[in-house]
This record gives C-alpha cells, sequence and structure tokens, in this order.
C-alpha cells in the first residue's frame, strides 16, 4: 500500500470524524487567528495532514512528545489523531492560538496539554528540560535557530524531528548547532507530495549528549546570532 492509499484508509470511520472535525475547527478559528493561508479541503489534507504524517514512523510507540511553536497543530495532531498511544506537550507563544489548540484537545480528546509559554522558557524549566522521547515542528525557524530551541527538551537517546522544505543549506548551516547541542543527524528524507514540485524534507537528529546549562541563551539569540552560522560566514 502506498502512501496517498494509506492516507485514503486514515479517513475512513473514526479517524477520517476526527480529521473533518479538526479540518472545521480549523476553517473557523482561521478566520480569527490567521492559522493557515491553506483553506481549501483537498489541499489541507495533503499539504498539512498528510504531510504531518509523512514523519510518523519517527514516533516510537508510547512516546512521549513535545512540539514547540504548535500554532495550527502540525505535525502534532495528525499525528494524535491516528496514533493514540502518543501524547503530546504543545508549546506556543501565542495566547490566542493556544485557545483555538485547547478546543481542538478538547473536542477530538487528543492526549495532549497546551502551553502559552516559549520554547526557550520551556527548554530552562525542570519540569521539562530533556523530559520528551521526541521534540518536533514545523515551519517555525531556520534549523540551526529550530535545533537550540528543541534539542533542550529532548532526552538522551531521544530524537528532534524537523518538518522542512528544501533544506541543504539549513543542513549545512546547522551542523556546529548540532555538535554544541548534543545532537546527531540520523536522516534528512526528501521526498514530494502527490502533484507537488517543492521538496520536503524530514530531518531526524538523535540527542546523544546532555545540551549543555547556558543553552537555550534566550532574550532572542537563537534568531539573531544562530549557533555556528555567523562565524561559518565570517571564514
Amino acid at each position: 500500500m502506498d502512501a496517498e492509499q494509506a492516507w485514503e484508509r486514515i479517513k475512513r470511520g473514526e479517524t477520517g470524524e476526527k480529521f473533518a472535525a479538526f479540518y472545521d475547527l480549523l476553517s473557523f478559528y482561521n478566520k480569527k487567528f490567521n492559522l493557515t493561508r491553506i483553506t481549501d479541503r483537498e489541499e489541507c489534507e495533503k499539504k498539512h495532514f498528510f504531510d504531518s504524517l509523512t514523519g510518523e514512523r519517527y514516533f516510537p510507540a508510547g512516546a512521549r512528545c513535545a512540539e514547540v511553536g504548535s500554532g495550527g497543530g502540525f505535525p502534532s495532531v495528525p499525528l494524535l489523531i491516528v496514533r493514540g498511544d502518543l501524547t503530546f506537550d504543545l508549546f506556543e507563544s501565542s495566547q490566542k492560538k493556544c485557545a483555538f489548540l485547547c478546543e481542538v484537545v478538547d473536542k477530538l480528546g487528543l492526549h495532549a496539554r497546551v502551553h502559552a509559554l516559549r520554547a526557550e522558557e520551556a527548554g530552562r524549566d525542570p519540569a521539562f528540560r530533556e523530559r520528551f522521547d521526541v521534540c518536533t515542528a514545523r515551519a517555525v525557524a531556520r534549523l540551526a535557530t529550530l535545533s537550540e530551541y528543541c534539542a533542550p527538551l529532548v532526552r538522551v537517546g531521544g530524537a528532534f524531528a524537523a518538518y522542512k522544505g528544501k533544506a541543504e543549506e539549513e543542513l549545512a548551516e546547522a551542523e556546529a548547532a548540532f555538535r554544541t547541542l548534543g545532537l546527531e543527524l540520523r536522516t534528512a528524507e526528501r521526498f514530494f507530495l502527490e502533484g507537488e514540485s517543492d521538496e520536503r524534507t524530514l530531518i531526524v537528529a538523535e540527542k546523544v549528549r546532555n545540551t549543555p546549562a547556558a543553552y537555550p541563551r534566550g532574550r532572542g539569540k537563537e534568531r539573531s546570532a544562530p549557533l555556528g552560522v555567523r562565524e561559518k560566514k565570517g571564514k
């Protein structure tokens, strides 16, 4: 069974009903909070729902997961719909988007908690630091910055999973950040969604060492001065 056939099977029955309910909630709240520019149902199913599920195999059975910059709930909500064994802590700094996520979690009966908290704050909180089996994010920041947000949340032996577009430049740019934060790249899986010309990349790195206490740095330094990027450009 190929990926497209698998998606058609997923849409049937109770799982399909939950995806339909999620789309309805997304459409309703999108008029208020601008959660996504993709509003057509079929396009949303492919570019948001199906894309989110492409990384499903990198989430181990029973994993405790974190998502940084949850926004519209991708990839967390589609993963939670098809994987009842997963639990998620969703970190989102926007109160309005948190309200949307809370509504989704409640209406769909998902195993998730929503936190109105910045990733750099969560990464320094003992309740969250190095507590998760997997930390993931989609469309949040460039990889060097994103890794500093996510790595502190991942336990040693766990994984950082980033959903990206074309990512060769970002991967090269993030090499120093990965080393500093205790990450080792395991895969950068490139693929195309059906009928689309834009390349997608699933990046998975293993947490092999504890992240030094100095990270995340906070005060916006993760974005203004990504680890290793300035040094590399200055060579």
